[in-house]
This record gives structure tokens, C-alpha cells and sequence, in this order.
């Protein structure tokens, strides 16, 4: 380990976690997805007195349409940049892919519930990722997945159903308010408990995590760790520069093309927001009366 962990008591060492990239992949995630929540739930609930107060807090529904959009667009980009990252350290660094599902995550599953159970006195040992982190990270591709699709669909509706039966807007519709909903309740249920109240894990902001998180939910990691092992492998100049060439002449190939794909999708078609002219006045419909 570096001097810095050397230097401290042993319970308040501080483990490398999360490198810059992650960081910032996250914070674009939380932005976007925190806006898009603030911005979607109440389109979802219109009818309701809370979601109406909210959009004309927000400036009325144009506007709120319009921050969910952008705030989408920021979205898909932080996730194109999660590919390039991952791709980045699968193909040029080599690193294995440590969020794919595991035999050990069932077992661990298995253990966990023994132990909360008071069935067994000794909690799984789990590595780098743990099996509720890999459930969270897929569901999030997930969900992301369904959301941009459904999304483009509201987006793009007459260019959708030149494709598509009619019957797949309101279909997309609920697909993409019930996996908004859903994203909502779990970050505020799971991810907010296990990163926040059940203790503060500092790791997404700080890159490191202190020794007594790391031995109650990292402990294999820990033990690689104090035993000398690098938090993550590096290469020789050469080896990495040769391969940094191949992969930067693919990477800007593709980034172009999906940057012309994103272009098209966001823009190609126009929108009620921009064809049907805003009221800029009050207009008074009377009631009708019944006829006696």
C-alpha cells in the first residue's frame, strides 16, 4: 500500500475505490437522473394538485418538457461515455469485468440471508463489487435501456409509428412513466439506505473508502489489498501506447457516428413544443349552460 494508508491507525486507513472516470461518470448520472425525476414525475401525475404546483413552479409544462430533455440528452451521453470508458479498460488495460454476475454472488446471496437470519455467525467475505452493487449497476443499464427507447418513441411519435403500430405510443407511454417511477423508488429506497443512512459511503466522491467499510462489504478486496495488490493493473509504456493507438482510430470512428446517430435522434423531428404557437393571452371559454 502507499505510505498514506501506513501512516494512519489501522481502522481509519483509506482504501482506493473508485478511480476519476467513475467519479465523474457519476456525477453526470446523478445530475441527470435526479433532473429528469424532478421534471418527469409530475408529467406523469398532471392531474394531481402537488404535480401541478411543481410544473408552474417550473415555469409550465413547455418548459419542464424541455428541461427533460436536455436533461435526457445529457443522460444518453453520460451512458456512451460509460461504453467508451468500459471499453476502454477491457480492451487496452485488460482489466477484467468485474460487474458481470458470478456463481460466488448466489452463494454470497445465500450466506447474506443465513447471516441476517442469525443462522450463520460469519458473513460472506465478497470482492471489489458485492452482489446488491451488481444488481443495482444492471438495473440501471436496464432501466436506461427502457427509457431511452420509450423516450425516443414519445419524442419522435409520427416517425415512430411510420414503423410501428400506433398502439406502441401509449404502450411506451407506460413503459416510461412505471420504469421512471420504479428508478425513483429504488434509488430512494435501496440506494439511498445502503449509501447514506445505513452509513455514509464516501467512495463516489472521494475515490477511497475507510478500512471498516471496506471489511464489512469488501473483504476479499481488502485482503488482496493487504496483501500487496494493485488497486488496478498497469501496463508497460509500450504495450499500453500501442494498444492506445488501435483503440483511440476505433473510438473516434464510432464516437463520431453515434454523435451523428444522437444528432438525428434529438433533432429530426419537430415537436408540438416547437409547430403549435404558445398563448400569450388568457382566453375565457364560458361554461356551457344545460337548456331547460
Amino acid at each position: 500500500m502507499t505510505s498514506t494508508t501506513q501512516d494512519v491507525p489501522h481502522e481509519e486507513k483509506q482504501y482506493p475505490r473508485f478511480r476519476t472516470m467513475a467519479r465523474i461518470e457519476h456525477a453526470i448520472l446523478m445530475v441527470s437522473f435526479t433532473v429528469l425525476a424532478i421534471t418527469g414525475l409530475p408529467q406523469k401525475y398532471a392531474l394531481q394538485p402537488w404535480a401541478e404546483w411543481m410544473i408552474n413552479a417550473m415555469g409550465g409544462i413547455e418548459s419542464i418538457r424541455i428541461i427533460h430533455r436536455w436533461s435526457a440528452i445529457v443522460l444518453v451521453i453520460g451512458s456512451v461515455y460509460h461504453m467508451f470508458t468500459s471499453a476502454y479498460r477491457f480492451f487496452v488495460k485488460r482489466e477484467r469485468m468485474r460487474m458481470l454476475p458470478a456463481k460466488k454472488d448466489l452463494q454470497d446471496v445465500i450466506k447474506t440471508v443465513k447471516h441476517n437470519l442469525g443462522l450463520s455467525h460469519e458473513a460472506p467475505k465478497m470482492a471489489k463489487f458485492n452482489f446488491g452493487e451488481k444488481v443495482e449497476y444492471w438495473a440501471v443499464v436496464w432501466g436506461t435501456a427502457i427509457m431511452a427507447l420509450t423516450g425516443f418513441v414519445l419524442w419522435n411519435p409520427i416517425a415512430a409509428t411510420v414503423l410501428l403500430p400506433g398502439q406502441f405510443i401509449p404502450a411506451a407511454k407506460a413503459a416510461h412513466g412505471g420504469e421512471a417511477l420504479l428508478a425513483v423508488l429504488s434509488i430512494v429506497i435501496w440506494h439511498m439506505y445502503n449509501v447514506h443512512i445505513k452509513h455514509f459511503n464516501p467512495s463516489m466522491f472521494t475515490g477511497k473508502l475507510p478500512r471498516h467499510q471496506m471489511e464489512e462489504e469488501h473483504a476479499l478486496e481488502l485482503e488482496r489489498l493487504e496483501a500487496g495488490g494493485d488497486p488496478w493493473p498497469e501496463l508497460s509504456l509500450p504495450v499500453l501506447q500501442k494498444r492506445q493507438r488501435i483503440f483511440y482510430a476505433i473510438a473516434a470512428v464510432v464516437g463520431i457516428l453515434l454523435l451523428a446517430g444522437l444528432v438525428w435522434a434529438f433533432t429530426f423531428e419537430q415537436t408540438a413544443i416547437e409547430t403549435i404557437p404558445r398563448i400569450t393571452r388568457e382566453v375565457f371559454v364560458p361554461l356551457s349552460t344545460p337548456s331547460p
